[in-house]
């Protein structure tokens, strides 16, 4: 389990942990709050379906209130034969929008992954905003449809480790590690 930490934004102290089933239902609320109703609809979400998250790395950012301000999850997937975290969803309320909150979950949360030896990571978003934490557009690399291959990113959390991946991006069918 992650350690408490407390980080500091422009208008207040947030403390983040690794999320609980009793976070479920907040953080539920709160990616409904953030994404256009029918997310689960998306393609992504296929991967998801009846596959746990990795648990190590799903985090919550609670505010001085208690509240949940920021929460990322993250879930193994393959790309070809090869493993892979898919990153996502990541959001931050409305309210605490701007103080650098999501910055900090990715940037802990990839840390962690990092120290728990996965080696890559995707997602689909928008590379202006994620290339300032190392991702970049992924070539051959395909999403279940529709996805805009143009959205498809990754990023190294080992050297190389992108280097020869590419195909169907499909869910995982074994063991999560942690």
């Amino acid at each position: 389990m992650a350690s408490k930490k407390a980080a500091k934004g422009r208008i207040g102290v947030f403390e983040w942990k690794q999320e609980t089933k009793a976070d479920w239902w907040e953080v539920e609320a709160l990616y409904d709050l953030c994404f256009a109703p029918g997310r689960e609809a998306l393609s992504s979400y296929r991967l998801r379906d009846d596959v746990p998250p990795v648990a190590e790395l799903c985090l919550v950012a609670r505010d001085e209130t208690g509240i949940v301000a920021g929460a990322i999850r993250y879930w193994p997937v393959r790309v070809g034969p090869e493993a892979a975290l898919l990153l996502g969803p990541v959001a931050v309320h409305p309210t605490h929008q701007g103080e650098g909150l999501g910055g900090l979950l990715i940037r802990d949360s990839l840390e962690i992954a990092h120290k728990s030896h996965w080696e890559r990571v995707c997602l689909i978003g928008d590379a202006p905003y994620y290339s300032r934490f190392g991702f970049e557009r992924l070539d051959g690399v395909i999403m279940p449809p529709p996805t805009n291959p143009e959205r498809i990113l990754g990023r190294e959390l080992a050297k190389d480790a992108w280097k020869g991946v590419s195909g169907r991006v499909g869910k995982w069918s074994g063991r999560v590690r942690g």
